[in-house]
C-alpha cells in the first residue's frame, strides 16, 4: 500500500513461484520495483509493464509472479488495475460481487507480454478483497472460490472471521495473504 498524490492509493499484491530463499529474494525484488517505479509513474499498466520487463531480463526463466496492481482514487472511488495472472480480487457492496479477472499473464514469463488495464468503481461502503492462492488452496471442497464468495459480507470484521473459518489447517501448505479494503467517508 502506497499513498500517492491526488488522494490516491496504490495497492499491490504478488505471489512468487517457488519456495525458500530464491522466492524470498524475488518477492523482495518485486516490492522494491513497485516502490521504485511508482515514484516515477504509478499507473498500473506502466507498473506491470516495467516490472515484467525487469523480471524477464534479470530472473531465471522458472521464476515468475502473479500480481495485482490497483490504484484507488479515494474521492471518486475510481479503481484502475492490472491483474497479472493473480487470483481475481473481489469487489463487493450491498450483496453484489464482481471479480476483477486477469488482464494479462504472470510477471516475468515473457518480456513482451501485453497487459490491459481494467477499471471499476468502489462505491462508498464498498469493499475490495485481495488474496493469494494460499487462501483458496486451504479451503476444502470442490468449489473453494464459491465458498470464499459466500463468506464475504459488507462488514469487514465478519468477512475476515468467515474467511478464517474456511481455512482447513490440513490443507494449509502455502502462505496466505489477505488484504481487505473498505471505502468509507463521503
Amino acid at each position: 500500500m502506497i499513498d500517492l498524490p491526488g488522494n490516491r492509493t496504490l495497492f499491490a499484491m504478488a505471489d512468487v513461484s517457488g519456495k525458500g530463499m530464491a522466492a524470498a529474494l524475488l518477492a523482495a525484488n518485486i516490492q522494491a520495483l513497485v516502490r521504485s517505479v511508482a515514484n516515477i509513474n504509478s499507473e498500473p499498466l506502466v507498473l506491470a509493464d516495467q516490472i515484467n520487463k525487469h523480471l524477464s531480463r534479470y530472473t531465471p526463466t522458472d521464476r515468475f509472479a502473479t500480481a495485482v496492481l490497483l490504484v484507488l482514487s479515494r474521492g471518486s472511488g475510481e479503481l484502475k488495475y492490472v491483474n497479472a495472472g493473480h487470483n481475481s480480487p473481489i469487489l463487493f457492496s450491498d450483496g453484489s460481487a464482481t471479480s476483477l479477472e486477469a488482464t494479462g499473464m504472470p510477471l516475468g514469463l515473457l518480456s513482451g507480454a501485453d497487459y490491459e488495464a481494467g477499471a471499476a468503481i468502489v462505491p462508498f461502503g464498498g469493499n475490495l478483497l485481495l488474496f493469494t492462492d494460499g487462501l483458496t488452496d486451504a479451503i476444502s471442497g470442490n468449489d473453494p472460490e464459491s465458498r470464499l464468495r459466500n463468506a464475504i459480507s459488507d462488514n469487514p470484521a465478519e468477512t475476515i472471521s468467515n474467511l478464517k473459518l474456511l481455512i482447513d489447517p490440513r490443507l494449509k501448505e502455502d502462505d496466505i495473504t489477505i488484504l481487505l479494503v473498505k471505502r468509507t467517508g463521503r
